[in-house]
């Protein structure tokens, strides 16, 4: 199930972007063990471990890395791996002795996916940070926010998932289409400090050529522009516009009584703020539940701004199956679809160690080596 079925790797365990990688790995069919470690690791936020959705659809296999013995473990599954994903900070998987030089060594083949923030080398390599300090490089995060107030986080879409676990994701199945003519596998260099940046990569076209301003909210796509903005309903609820092209912009006024001169002077920026006003008192006259009546489904470019308890229940996502239910609760379904090769459903998040034995025996493994390992501390 999924295009990626007969595909092995192996994910030594972290946070953010490197578990969204895998995630997105083991979603499309390849089979995926997480390294995870022998004691609680604190990474991340804690909670239930079944929550942690990144985590879903692979087996979990314990182990102690600092011990020579569960290093060798590790080894011993990356062998047969198509794939390996690390997301330490530089330096540290080779100090394991789990580094891209050992691992070609054994495995020539293999795909050795690397995460950072900043990359692995540079002015900044080896310094602590967090998505928004990524974001914060490249511009994005300036962008981000209201006219007279300051930056917003944008959640860590941007850099841990988009510029991080999207790019790697792209990076490891480009370098296994390559093997398949060179039959050699090579490392991805993943930093979320460059796949942010090019993620920007329009913006800075549309700066250079005068079309963006470095004020925010004051250009089309970032809150400036009146038909691209989020307006609050009477309940007290929002809903999108995204209006840009005028024959939309048309067709909105038409549909909520909007004045015609605005539709003929839509990007006479003198009239925004006054434009920007009306749609918000026009919005203001009717429920969220209303308007989606009004204009759902029609070309004014609308939605309801709907909360993470709404989505899965939204008609269109249920008819789409956008959201799947997975160990009890609804979360998103695999993406994007295929249609010859359609991913399964999602399995539930493993416990730390819950497949070590499974995963050892398929390794090679006597039922001796294992209570041996297990003795040690070396898994769990």
């Amino acid at each position: 199930m999924g295009p990626l079925q007969g595909i092995k790797a192996v994910e030594l365990a972290g946070i953010g972007p490197g578990p969204m990688c895998a995630m997105l790995l083991a979603d499309l069919g390849a089979n995926v063990v997480r390294v995870d470690r022998t004691e609680a690791s604190g990474l991340g936020i804690p909670m239930d471990h079944r929550y942690e959705v990144t985590s879903r659809n692979r087996r979990s296999i314990a182990v102690d890395l600092k011990q020579a013995q569960g290093r060798d473990a590790v080894l011993r599954l990356i062998d047969g791996a198509d794939v390996l994903i690390e997301g330490f900070r530089p330096g540290v998987a080779e100090r394991l002795g789990l580094g891209p030089e050992v691992c070609s060594k054994r495995n020539a083949r293999l795909v050795y996916g690397r995460m950072t923030g900043f990359g692995q080398d540079g002015a900044l390599a080896h310094a602590a940070g967090h998505d928004l300090n990524y974001i914060a490089l490249t511009g994005a995060l300036h962008a981000i926010g209201p006219r007279d107030g300051k930056p917003l986080p944008p959640l860590n879409l941007v850099g841990d998932y988009g510029g991080g676990a999207l790019y790697l994701a792209m990076g490891v199945l480009a370098a296994l289409v390559e093997r398949q003519t060179s039959g050699k596998g090579q490392v991805v260099d993943a930093a979320m400090v460059e796949g942010a940046a090019s993620l920007m990569s329009a913006f800075y076209g549309l700066h250079k050529a005068a079309k963006w301003s470095d004020r925010r909210a004051d250009n089309v796509l970032d809150g400036g522009a009146p038909y691209y903005n989020v307006y609050e309903t009477a309940d007290r609820g929002y809903v999108s516009i995204a209006a840009i092209e005028n024959k939309f912009f048309a067709e909105l006024a038409q549909r909520i009584g909007l004045e015609e001169t605005y539709v003929k002077q839509q990007n006479d920026r003198s009239l925004w703020p006054q434009l920007q006003n009306r749609l918000a008192e026009i919005f203001r006259t009717k429920t969220r539940a209303q308007w989606c009546e009004l204009l759902e489904g029609s070309d004014a470019c609308f939605a309801p701004v709907l909360s993470i308890a709404e989505a899965p229940s939204h008609r269109h996502n249920v008819s789409r199956k956008v959201f799947v239910e997975v160990g009890g609760f609804a979360q998103p379904a695999p993406a994007p679809r295929f249609s010859r090769t359609p991913p399964a459903t999602p399995k539930p998040v493993a416990q730390a160690g819950e497949h070590t034995d499974e995963v050892l025996r398929e390794a090679g493994y006597q039922s001796a080596e294992i209570e041996a390992l297990r003795r040690a501390g070396a898994v769990r």
